[in-house]
Formats: structure tokens, C-alpha cells, sequence
């Protein structure tokens, strides 16, 4: 891999995490307006109708027998699962807080990847990864019922869940990008999304939006285009360049990110001890990317 591949491939990830962690802001903010079902189904109509346009492009994509299965699992585990979690879980928790909860991923995604696509990780990574989980743990049991986290716990706990399938889709998305183009898996998880969701609105507890509510209707504009576009396309080109361990770390910058913009945008605080917890997850961080820790095993 030349430098300037890696470079840009980095430079696509961290542009990515930042808009991803905006996005956490975008959510909490949307859901407090409308129901968190209907901002996600705007939220993957949106970015479908963007992608339509694209259809295209898609042509040259070499599709094997088989592939749709691994296609489904990527689409089922994120957008769908992963939303349905991720929504409900800032009904109950701070934006803060469910960025550092994002911060368990890259561990998650590791493991699976070294039993899956055989890649390994040195002992310095998983130092720092440990730290970083240590920190987020601490984090979750110093959290407090406040305006913004009215059931922090199971806020959290559902957050978590959401990691496991963004790591089922990560892993997927890893094997898939030999074959097609990260736009091109972009497109198959907003179609996913948008027929996944679209049935939700007929179920008795949706409630339908009856305002017109300018914030709320931009968080959502940020959210099916900046987040569901931009940043996946980012991500999928990042991590089809270099190891999905490695590609998975820039996710740790999210929680540093959302802490700062929950606090200047939505007016959240954490207790002191939780930004000590904060601190030790930062420490797993920049441990973790100290090194050349990922390393692809030969075949």
C-alpha cells in the first residue's frame, strides 16, 4: 500500500468520525421533536432518494452467487438493527454518553476480525483497548438520571447493543469491498433501511409528526445526508484500504468529539468522576494508535 492511499484513506475515516459524532447530537435533538422511528425513516428515505440518482454507477459492480446473503446480513446489522437500538437508546440516555460508549467498537470489530478475517493485534492494542472499555464501564456506572439521561443504565446497555451490530456490519462490509464499491454499499444499507423502516409507520404506538419544526427538520437533513451518505461512503472507502481492526479505531475519536459538542450544543454535563472515566478512555486511545498494531497474517 502506497502512502498516499493510506493518507487519504485516513483522511476519509477522520472526516467520517466527525461526522458521526455530530450525528449523535443530530439524533438527540430530532427525537426530542418527532418519534425516534419516524427521524430514522426520514433519516434512510432521505439518503435513499440521494442515492437514487446514482443507480447508475452501479453497473460494473461484480456481483457473485451468494453475495446477497452476506449483502442482507451487512444491511440487517446497520442500518437496521443498529438503529432501532441507537434510537431508543438516546431516548434514554445523553449524546455524551452514548459517544463514549462507541468507544467499545473498535475492540468488538478486533476480535472479530482476527477469528474471522485473520488479522492480529499486538499487545499494546490490546492494552489500550482494555483501558478504553475499563474507562467506558466506569463511565456507565457513575451515571445519574438527569433531563438528558432519564434511564442512563439501559440508555447505555442498549447503545452496546447497537456496537454489536455495527460489528457484524463492519465485518461484513470488510469481506464485501473486494467486490464492490464503497458507494455501491452504501446505497444497498439506505434501500435496507428505508423498506426495514417504512412498516413502522403503520404500527398503533407511531406517532406522526403534525409540526413543522425547522431544527429538528435540518438535524434530520444532517442525518440522512451528511451521516447516512457522506460519512458512510467515507467510512467504506477508509476501511476497504486498511485492516478492519485498524480502520475501526478512528471510532474511538467519537467520544471526544460528541463529549464537546453535547456540552456546547445541548447544554449536557457529566459528574466529575465521569470526566476522570473520560480521561482513562482517552489514555486507551491514544495507546491503542501508538502503533502499527494491525498487521495482516499472511496467507
Amino acid at each position: 500500500m502506497s502512502q498516499g492511499v493510506d493518507r487519504l484513506a485516513t483522511g476519509a475515516l477522520f472526516l467520517a468520525t466527525v461526522l458521526w459524532a455530530g450525528s449523535f447530537i443530530a439524533m438527540k435533538f430530532a427525537i426530542g421533536v418527532y418519534g425516534p422511528m419516524v427521524v430514522v425513516l426520514a433519516r434512510m428515505a432521505l439518503a435513499s432518494c440521494c442515492l437514487l440518482l446514482l443507480v447508475g454507477r452501479f453497473k460494473s459492480e461484480r456481483y457473485q452467487k451468494g453475495d446477497w446473503k452476506l449483502l442482507l446480513f451487512m444491511a440487517l446489522c446497520e442500518p437496521c438493527l443498529y438503529f432501532v437500538c441507537e434510537a431508543m437508546a438516546l431516548t434514554y440516555t445523553s449524546a455524551s454518553q452514548a459517544g463514549m460508549i462507541v468507544a467499545i467498537l473498535p475492540l468488538m470489530v478486533a476480535v472479530a476480525a482476527r477469528f474471522i478475517l485473520k488479522e492480529r493485534l499486538n499487545r499494546r492494542t490490546w492494552l489500550g483497548f482494555f483501558i478504553a472499555i475499563m474507562g467506558v464501564i466506569w463511565l456507565t456506572l457513575l451515571s445519574e438520571s438527569t433531563e438528558h439521561a432519564p434511564n442512563p443504565l439501559l440508555g447505555n446497555f442498549l447503545e452496546f447493543l447497537a456496537m454489536c451490530c455495527a460489528t457484524g456490519s463492519m465485518i461484513a462490509l470488510k469481506k464485501l469491498c473486494v467486490r464492490f464499491s464503497p458507494l455501491f454499499l452504501t446505497a444497498v444499507q439506505a434501500f435496507t433501511g428505508c423498506i426495514f423502516f417504512l412498516p413502522i409507520l403503520f404500527l398503533p404506538g407511531t406517532t406522526m409528526p403534525e409540526t413543522f419544526h425547522l431544527p429538528a427538520v435540518l438535524s434530520i437533513l444532517y442525518l440522512g445526508f451528511g451521516v447516512t451518505i457522506v460519512a458512510y461512503w467515507l467510512y467504506n472507502y477508509g476501511i476497504s484500504r486498511i485492516p478492519a481492526g485498524q480502520a475501526s479505531v478512528f471510532v474511538n475519536l467519537i467520544p471526544v468529539i460528541t463529549l464537546f459538542l453535547g456540552w456546547l450544543i445541548l447544554g449536557e454535563r457529566l459528574v466529575p468522576m465521569q470526566y476522570l472515566a473520560s480521561a482513562v478512555v482517552l489514555i486507551g486511545i491514544f495507546l491503542s494508535q501508538g502503533s502499527h498494531h494491525i498487521r495482516e497474517r499472511s496467507a
